[in-house]
């Protein structure tokens, strides 16, 4: 994984006789350094406590690794490797990198004109781009400081000259150390620095939380999730209670639909069979001979006015026109009287002294009984 450190430029820098600057600087300290989770792809992890251990700083490859480092002016995107490093280099260490106290001690040259015109014009903070493995192993430091990993294998890649670092002199970073790798949190001038100077407030629902500034990002973040997870239900509830309206709205409807159904289906029996006899009775006193078994009312109408008008006055006739001609021929009709009917038709030899005689009787369909 690559990684880059605060490289500080001790005492001035002085020209020697052509015209190389030269310098001797800090960088890479043993202890305990403090990273974002998110740049170790510990997203669950707010802060991680590195720790760097005497025995990896010091080690015989990572301060070898520092020997004839390339100097560059800002960190490049890519590592220096012999295919670009004419392009990137503007000087190097120039010899073996040694421990002083808890730092890697490196003596600088800058061959570049541009590069030495900058440092000497106030560009004189340095970044230390490095690869390194993680052990994500907790313990303890001898000193008892609690770490969440263990940072191995240190090999340094270049020494990048940059504007102005993130933190103080003896901690700090360059501005562009996310082009390159992770960096430690900026934090204050402490050589020794706590999570709490590493820490921002931000007030979150009405309480002060300390939080780096990816943390605040995070809670920024998770702030507007929330908000927009309130704008979403608030809308759903709204969109739920008016179709909960529209759905009682349409159970009242249906309701009153019901009843009206209801109150249409009470229908008086009676009535309908008196008028379906006074109907029978009033087809039966234009034409006997029609049946009324099996047709409705309107047919029935329409069966007395064919038989006495004739098929061409109900052709295309609509039923309200049909009952109209209905009410017209029944309107003087007189119901049948079978007895009367008899006694027009009866055969006139009728026995002498028979009284009403039995033909009368049996004509109108009713049983005479001799001495009755």
């Amino acid at each position: 994984m690559q990684f880059t450190d605060a490289v500080t430029v001790e005492g001035k820098p002085r020209r020697i006789a052509d015209g190389y600057l030269v310098a001797t600087a800090k960088c890479v300290r043993t202890g305990i350094q403090l990273y974002t989770g998110d740049e170790l792809g510990k997203p669950d992890m707010l802060v991680v406590r590195v720790y760097r251990p005497a025995e990896e700083v010091f080690a015989k490859d990572s301060l070898q690794s520092f020997s004839h480092a390339p100097i560059t002016i800002d960190h490049p995107t890519e590592q220096v490797t012999a295919e670009n490093w004419r392009q990137l280099s503007v000087g190097e260490v120039s010899t073996a990198a040694k421990q002083v106290g808890d730092w890697v001690e490196l003596p600088l040259i800058f061959k570049d004109a541009a590069a030495i015109q900058a440092i000497e014009g106030g560009k004189r903070e340095l970044s230390a781009g490095y690869v390194a493995d993680f052990d994500f192993t907790p313990g303890t430091t001898p000193q008892g400081e609690p770490y969440d990993a263990v940072q191995r294998s240190i090999r340094v890649n270049h020494l990048a000259l940059v504007d102005k670092a993130r933190a103080g002199s003896k901690a700090r970073v360059g501005d562009s150390a996310k082009t390159w790798g992770a960096a430690p949190i900026p934090t204050t001038t402490q050589e020794t620095i706590t999570v709490s100077d590493a820490l921002r407030t931000v007030v979150v629902d009405g309480l002060s939380v300390s939080t780096t500034d990816q943390g605040a990002q995070a809670i920024d973040k998770l702030q507007k999730a929330v908000a927009d997870a309130q704008t979403k239900l608030t809308d759903a509830e709204t969109g739920h209670k008016a179709a909960i309206e529209a759905k009682d709205t349409e159970i009242g409807t249906l309701k009153a639909d019901l009843k009206k159904a209801q109150d249409a289906a009470n229908i008086d029996v009676s009535k309908l069979v008196a008028d379906r006899v006074a109907l029978e009775t009033q087809v039966k006193a234009i034409d006997a001979s029609i049946d009324p078994a099996g047709k409705t009312d309107d047919e029935l109408r329409k069966a007395t006015v064919v038989a006495k008008l004739g098929d061409e006055m109900v052709k295309d006739a609509q039923p309200a026109e049909i009952n109209g001609m209905f009410k017209a021929l029944t309107k003087d009709a007189k119901p049948n009287d079978t007895v009367r009917d008899a006694l027009r038709t009866q055969d006139h030899s009728i026995v002498a002294n028979d009284g009403w005689g039995e033909g009368v009787f049996a004509s109108a369909g009713v049983e005479f009984k001799k001495g009755a």
